[in-house]
C-alpha cells in the first residue's frame, strides 16, 4: 500500500503573509523560546529530574537518584502533557523578540514549529503574549517538504533557522534556495550541539538578525 500524499501547504496570503517580500521561516524551540528550561521545569513539578549531559529530550529524564534515563515512552508522554498544558509557559530567548521587530520592518516572518496539534491554541497565545504575533504553522516529521511548498509560493529570498541538523539538512535537499541558519538559544546546550559548515551556527541573535537580512534583502 503506497503511503498517502503529504498535505498541500498553506498559501501564503490565506496566512496573512505577502508574496511580494522576503520570507524567513523560524523555528521555537531552542529558537524563539527556551524550550529546555522551561520543559525541565514542569518535569521537576512532576517529581522527575532533568539532567542536560546530552543533546537529546527523553535520554535526559531521570527518576530521582536513578542512574538509567526514563522508558522512551513515558518521556513521551510527558512531553505531550507539557505541550498541552505548560509550553505557553516558556521564557523568550534572549534578543528573539527584538530580532524578529526588526526582521517584520521588511519581511514576512513564519512560526514553523514541530509540536503536537493539541498545542496549537497555547503556542499561538505565547507568540501573541510576548509580541510576536506572526502566522504559525505546526508541523510534524523533517521541515522540509512543507517549507518548500511555502517558499515555492514567492520569488523572493527565503531564510529557515532551527536549533537541529535534521530539520535543516531536510530544508536544504527539499529547497535548496533558502538560506538555512542554525541557533540554539539554551546556553547549557550549546558545547552539545552538533554543527555542520552547511549550515552557518549563530547563537546570538542580533548577529543572527544581521546575517538573514544579509541573506535575504540582496
Amino acid at each position: 500500500m503506497s503511503d498517502s500524499p503529504a498535505p498541500l501547504p498553506p498559501a501564503l496570503k490565506s496566512l496573512g503573509l505577502s508574496a511580494d517580500r522576503p520570507l524567513v521561516i523560524v523555528d521555537v524551540d531552542e529558537v524563539l523560546g527556551l524550550f529546555m528550561k522551561g520543559f525541565g521545569g514542569f518535569l521537576e513539578s512532576r517529581g522527575y529530574e532533568f539532567r542536560i549531559d546530552r543533546f537529546a529530550l527523553f535520554q535526559n529524564i531521570y527518576r530521582p537518584g536513578a542512574a538509567e534515563h526514563l522508558e522512551i515512552g513515558e518521556g513521551r508522554k510527558l512531553f505531550d502533557d507539557f505541550f498541552r498544558t505548560h509550553c505557553a509557559e516558556l521564557e523568550p530567548a534572549p534578543g528573539s523578540i527584538a530580532a524578529l521587530n526588526r526582521l517584520s520592518r521588511r519581511t514576512e516572518i513564519l512560526i514553523l514549529s514541530n509540536a503536537p496539534a493539541e498545542a496549537e491554541r497555547l503556542r499561538a497565545s505565547w507568540l501573541k503574549k510576548h509580541g510576536m504575533p506572526h502566522p504559525l504553522i505546526l508541523n510534524t516529521g523533517p521541515k522540509g517538504p512543507v517549507t518548500a511548498g511555502i517558499v515555492a509560493q514567492t520569488v523572493h529570498p527565503a531564510a529557515f533557522i532551527d536549533d537541529l541538523l535534521p530539520n535543516l539538512d531536510s530544508v536544504a535537499e527539499h529547497a535548496p534556495r533558502v538560506a538555512t541558519f542554525q541557533h540554539v538559544a539554551d546556553e547549557r546546550l550549546r558545547p552539545l550541539a552538533p554543527r555542520s559548515e552547511r549550515h552557518p551556527r549563530i547563537d546570538d541573535w542580533a548577529d543572527l538578525a544581521d546575517a538573514i537580512e544579509h541573506a535575504v534583502l540582496r
